[in-house]
C-alpha cells in the first residue's frame, strides 16, 4: 500500500518517484510501442467479427468511468432497435474459458464489472479470448458489440474507439507506467475516434460526461432513500478512484467516513463491520459483491452516465460509416 500511495502522489501530486520507476518506464514504453507497431503492420493477428464493435477504454491505470458509459451506450443502442452485447475480459473473476453470463452471475467467477453490466439488463460474455467471447454474443443474437476496457486489446478489431478521461486527474504527469499513470503514451489519443471527459471540464474535442446519482437503494429489500436525507455515513469504495465517490457524497451534504479499498477488492464481511449503526453507502460495483452478506443498514448508490445527444449522433454516424445498414 505504501508503494501504491507513493506512486499515486508522484503521478498526480508532484511527489518524488521511487528510483526504479523511471528505468522500468523506459522498458515498459518500448514494449508497448513495439507491440502496437506489430499489430499495425499485421505481424500480430487481429480478429474481425462480422458485426460492428465499439471499444470503450482509457489510457490511465485505474477507473475513469468506463462501466457507466458502457451501460449508457448499451441503453442507447437498445433504444434504437439494435441488439447490443458486451464483451469483457472478466477481470477479477476466476473464469478462464469464454462464458455467456446468466441472469445472476457470481462476481467472484465472472468479475464485478461484467456482473454489474449484466444486472443492468445487458447481454454479456467474458473471456481472456475476447474474440471467442464475442462469438458467444453473436450466437445469442447480438448485432453490435461493445468491448468494456478493450482499448489496449489490439487482437480484436474495432470500428469505433472511445477513450474515457478522468476530468479531474486527467493524465497526471503524462508518463507511462510505473513512472506515471499511462498504459500507453499520450500520443495514442491521436488514433482514438471519440474522447469522453468524465467530470471536470471537457477540453476541445472531448464530449462531457457526468455521473448522476441522487438516490440510495438498500441492499436488503431495495428500499429507496434520497441521498440528501443521509447525515453521517460510512462510505466504502473499491474502485479506481475512490475519492470520486466520496466527493459525490459530500456534494450531497453527507458527512463521510472514508473506507477506500483497492480496485476490484473482494470483500469479507468483517471488513465492513464498523461496530456502529451508521448507514454504510457503497458503489453499485461494490454492492454486487456484497449482496450475499448484506446488512439492513447497507445501501448502494447507483449512477447513470449523462452525455449529450451530439455524442450519440457522432457514435452512430461512425458505426454506420463502418458497417452501413447493420446499424441503421
Amino acid at each position: 500500500m505504501a508503494t501504491r500511495d507513493t506512486l499515486l502522489r508522484a503521478w498526480y501530486a508532484d511527489g518524488p518517484l521511487p528510483w526504479w520507476a523511471a528505468p522500468l518506464a523506459l522498458l515498459y514504453g518500448a514494449i508497448v510501442r513495439c507491440r502496437a507497431a506489430m499489430y499495425r503492420r499485421g505481424w500480430l493477428r487481429t480478429v474481425r467479427l462480422p458485426v460492428p464493435l465499439i471499444v470503450v477504454g482509457n489510457l490511465t491505470a485505474g477507473g475513469t468511468g468506463k462501466t457507466p458509459l458502457v451501460m449508457a451506450i448499451v441503453e442507447a443502442l437498445q433504444a434504437r432497435g439494435l441488439r447490443p452485447g458486451v464483451v469483457s475480459r472478466g477481470y477479477g473473476g476466476s473464469q478462464r474459458e469464454p462464458m455467456l453470463l446468466g441472469v445472476t452471475p457470481d462476481p467472484a467467477q465472472v468479475g464485478d464489472e461484467p456482473a454489474l453490466i449484466r444486472a443492468n439488463g445487458a447481454t454479456v460474455a467474458i473471456g481472456r479470448d475476447r474474440a471467442a467471447a464475442g462469438r458467444l454474443l453473436l450466437q445469442a443474437g447480438c448485432n453490435v458489440l461493445v468491448a468494456d476496457d478493450g482499448l489496449q486489446h489490439y487482437a480484436l478489431a474495432r470500428d469505433v474507439e472511445i477513450c474515457v478521461i478522468d476530468g479531474t486527474r486527467r493524465f497526471g504527469n503524462a508518463r507511462v507506467l510505473p513512472a506515471g499513470p499511462l498504459r500507453e503514451p499520450l500520443s495514442r489519443l491521436e488514433r482514438v475516434d471519440l474522447r469522453v471527459c468524465n467530470g471536470g471540464t471537457a477540453q476541445a474535442g472531448e464530449y462531457a460526461m457526468q455521473l448522476r446519482g441522487d438516490v440510495a437503494v438498500a441492499l436488503q429489500g431495495n428500499a429507496r432513500q434520497p441521498l440528501a436525507e443521509f447525515r453521517r455515513v460510512h462510505a466504502v469504495a473499491a474502485i479506481g478512484n475512490p475519492q470520486r465517490f466520496f466527493a459525490s457524497l459530500r456534494a450531497a451534504g453527507i458527512d463521510v467516513i472514508e473506507h477506500a479499498f483497492d480496485d476490484h477488492h473482494a470483500f469479507a464481511p468483517a471488513e465492513l463491520d464498523f461496530a456502529d449503526d451508521l448507514p454504510l453507502l457503497m458503489t453499485d460495483k461494490d454492492a454486487i459483491k456484497c449482496a450475499g452478506f448484506a446488512q439492513a443498514h447497507w445501501w448502494r448508490v447507483p449512477v447513470r452516465a449523462e452525455l449529450s445527444a451530439a455524442f450519440y449522433a457522432d457514435l452512430l454516424a461512425r458505426l454506420a460509416s463502418a458497417h452501413g445498414s447493420a446499424t441503421e
